[in-house]
């Protein structure tokens, strides 16, 4: 048991050595600025201008923010939406009954028609996005309580 031990402590300590996280979150509109050579390096095809542009159709009018909480993707010219299973759950159940039970036996709409509605979700699309920070902070000075600074905006 120790030599394995000793061995697995080993083999991590190796990997480690030539293994390095590249990871993050960037606003889009940052790409070109912060990693786009890097990303590109790396083996992408697109430019940070493929991925977020301001004036121009790009990759950020294909993604959508589903059902308060959720990202989506718009794969078609009517609209037709991917989003993760969990995202539609309720909607899902909402459509289910115990004779035929959706979440465990799936659906699938062979025409629009047949799709199922549902009231009150929402899909929001990115039309814009803006540092306001220096807006919200115009009039914040640093000795100012919470309640203060809640008055002011």
């Amino acid at each position: 048991m120790k030599k394995i031990t000793v061995l697995f402590l080993a083999f991590n300590f190796l990997t480690s050595l030539f293994i390095k996280a590249d990871e993050g979150m960037w606003l889009p509109l940052f790409l070109k600025a912060m990693n786009e050579s890097d990303m590109q390096s790396k083996g992408l095809k697109l430019s940070a201008e493929d991925i977020y542009s301001i004036n121009k159709s790009s990759l950020k009018d294909a993604i959508v923010h589903f059902g308060g909480g959720c990202t989506a993707e718009i794969i078609s010219e009517q609209g037709l939406m991917f989003t993760n299973h969990h995202c539609g759950y309720g909607q899902i159940q909402a459509h289910s009954s115990v004779e035929n039970d959706l979440l465990t036996n799936g659906f699938w709409a062979k025409s629009q028609a047949e799709e199922l509605t549902n009231p009150g979700l929402t899909a929001t699309l990115i039309v814009r996005m803006e540092d306001v920070t220096s807006k919200i902070l115009e009039n914040i000075t640093i000795g100012m309580t919470e309640a203060l600074r809640e008055k002011k905006n």
